[in-house]
């Protein structure tokens, strides 16, 4: 089963769109999708540096 999504509205700079387009269609991907995965692997990132800052 995929996981649920949740539409959502945001506003970019035309600039950071233009390069995000470029690259998700270089990954065959949707820029929705291309996003999706950049925003998840930031958010992992951060995760990790709080566990290691716990420590």
């Amino acid at each position: 089963m995929k996981p649920l999504k949740k539409k959502v509205s945001i506003t970019l700079d035309e600039d950071v769109v233009e390069k995000l387009k470029i690259v998700s269609e270089d990954c065959d991907r949707s820029l929705s999708q291309y996003i999706n995965v950049v925003l998840k692997s930031h958010l992992k990132r951060l995760d990790e540096k709080n566990e290691k800052e716990k420590r």
